[in-house]
């Protein structure tokens, strides 16, 4: 049977539409092949939550956060999908959390409930929003402003019942007193608010993290580089490379020390004047010769059978000018 090329080209396709898809839904966090279930939780706000942020229950990631969305137009809620990955079972009357944690992660949470039936595909888990930090610093506050405000209540009250009975004098220093308490208080809100040095330096904080959190790969690449390079280091066998250095040095410095002593060739011509002397005049002598030789062939090869022997007088000095140019040929 003959498959026509219409026929593998379409298979071909085919395949690779469901490769694309695969591929696709495994960058998404999504495992088609694994057994999962999802459900839903809708928030008021979700802080820093991103999609792929991991699930717990009892401390055990279940699951993660394959999907966020707005519930409807007005933003009244945040939808939440949740991914549950392990096969454990989820009591309906559950409740999930969001966890901010400023140097981490944020996490879904779940609080494990004691029903007895358990959530399915496409249930709903209720919420609760926890306090994050900038709440929470705030929330402890309250009670002490709301002590300081019944504090200044009752001054307040107490100079009224005695302001009859007080002196101009020292009325005028409760009433201070007073509003310089007021005066603090309202300080201590306004550094509180959203706007106040408090409450900028916590949304600084929270940009921060949030910083660390997107660049987290960047970092752990940084950090990997890091401990690749120290554990090359641990492998290189330092000691040996350096002991190999000791003894090039040593070598080195008795090299030069024999040089700078009268042992051997190059030290004795660098210290013996002598020697520097005899290599001069040798070499004085060789010219000598070599120009003798050149002015007066006769007296050392006689190549003429009839030729006259040169009875001149052998040359005892270099001439005057053997080292500007060539000395004048005798006739």
């Amino acid at each position: 049977m003959t498959i026509s090329n219409e026929t593998k080209i379409g298979a071909l396709a085919a395949i690779s539409i469901t490769l694309l898809i695969l591929g696709f839904s495994f960058l998404k966090g999504k495992n088609l092949f694994d057994k999962q279930k999802e459900i839903y939780a809708v928030f008021s706000k979700i802080e820093a939550l991103n999609t792929s942020d991991p699930v717990r229950m009892n401390g055990y990631q279940v699951g993660k956060v394959s999907e966020i969305e707005a519930s409807d137009p007005e933003m009244t809620g945040v939808v939440v999908t949740i991914r549950i990955t392990k096969e454990i079972n989820i009591p309906d009357n559950s409740y999930a959390s969001i966890n901010a944690n400023p140097l981490g992660t944020t996490t879904v949470n779940i609080i494990k409930g004691t029903s007895s039936k358990y959530l399915n595909e496409g249930d709903t888990i209720s919420t609760v929003i926890t306090p994050g930090l900038l709440e929470s610093f705030q929330g402890s506050l309250t009670p002490t402003l709301d002590k300081v405000n019944g504090a200044l209540t009752s001054i307040d009250s107490l100079a009224e019942v005695f302001g009859g009975t007080l002196d101009p004098k020292t009325k005028a220093s409760m009433q201070k007193m007073v509003a310089n308490l007021e005066a603090s208080s309202a300080s201590l809100n306004a550094m509180l608010s959203a706007q106040g040095a408090i409450g900028k330096t916590m949304q600084n904080m929270n940009a921060i993290t949030a910083n660390l959190d997107h660049n987290k790969d960047t970092i752990n690449q940084i950090l990997s580089n890091v401990e690749k390079f120290s554990s090359n280091m641990s492998q290189l066998d330092l000691n040996a490379t350096l002991e190999k250095l000791q003894k090039t040095a040593d070598n080195l410095n008795a090299t030069l020390a024999k040089i700078n002593s009268n042992e051997g060739t190059l030290g004795l011509l660098m210290n013996d004047k002598k020697l520097y002397n005899n290599l001069n005049a040798s070499a004085n002598s060789l010219n000598i010769l070599l120009q003798d030789f050149r002015l007066h062939p006769k007296r050392y090869v006689n190549v003429s059978v009839f030729g006259k022997k040169d009875k001149s007088q052998p040359l005892m000095k270099p001439l005057e000018d053997s080292l500007q140019g060539t000395p004048p040929l005798k006739q």
